[in-house]
């Protein structure tokens, strides 16, 4: 891997990281249930998504 896909994937890594959080942040708020668990299974989407990138590391 090249040094600048390197810093595409670190890059790409800390957004997913803040989405994730953001998105576990937003849901622990809503008191719609439905609503609750679509934001919560983003957060879910966005940690596979920074598992998969880290897995690009190894």
């Amino acid at each position: 891997m090249t040094s600048k896909e390197l810093l595409y994937v670190e890059d790409a890594l800390g957004h997913e990281q803040f989405f994730r959080t953001k998105c576990q942040e937003t849901a622990s708020q809503l008191q719609d249930e439905c609503l609750k668990r679509c934001v919560s299974d983003m957060a879910h989407q966005h940690e596979q998504i920074f598992s998969n990138l880290l897995g690009l590391l190894n």
